[in-house]
């Protein structure tokens, strides 16, 4: 799975063949369909562990970390965003990328969505535990501020994470 989710998260997914992830891997072709029949069964896999290790375990547990109350912690997330976009691996957002790459009429791109579904979910919990008006529109609203600022860092914009944040505040302003 190591493997399977370095080259997913750097590639996309038709540009990595399963010969490849198997050569890379070291298991034998019979192994590896024995835990996934499919290729699409191990970008699923893919976007589960991604799910755990980036959205729950780096983005929303250190946004919580870095703020006291859930204003500071929805805030903080851009924080952590602006430090990913400074990584040599910043690789974009996956589920993103799968979506795009797939089409939503796809299982992937579906599965992407209900991955982004997930996020906003997070964020729409985080409005509430702030007490803000119409927490779903606004985790609707800010997740678009989180999608863009990941896109325009993909473009080279190294600020995007700062700007987004800015604009944040003004939407956690027009939900009090």
């Amino acid at each position: 799975m190591t493997v399977a989710y370095e080259l997913f998260s750097r590639r996309g997914v038709r540009d990595v063949g399963v010969n490849e992830l198997i050569e890379r891997s070291g298991v034998a072709k019979a192994t590896f369909y024995r835990h996934f029949p499919s290729k699409d069964a191990l970008v699923l896999a893919f976007l589960e562990q991604r799910d755990k290790q980036w959205t729950v375990e780096a983005i929303v547990s250190e946004a919580r970390r870095r703020g006291n109350t859930p204003i500071e912690q929805l805030l903080a997330i851009f924080d952590v965003f602006g430090d990913w976009f400074l990584r040599e691996d910043f690789e974009a957002c996956s589920f993103i990328n799968v979506l795009l790459e797939m089409g939503p009429a796809h299982p992937l791109g579906q599965a992407s969505i209900d991955y982004l579904a997930k996020i906003r979910g997070h964020v729409q919990a985080l409005a509430a535990e702030a007490g803000l008006e119409r927490p779903d529109e606004f985790a609707r609203s800010w997740h678009i501020l989180m999608k863009g600022s990941i896109i325009s860092a993909t473009e080279g914009d190294m600020q995007a994470a700062k700007r987004a944040q800015q604009m944040a505040g003004w939407l956690i302003e027009h939900h009090r």
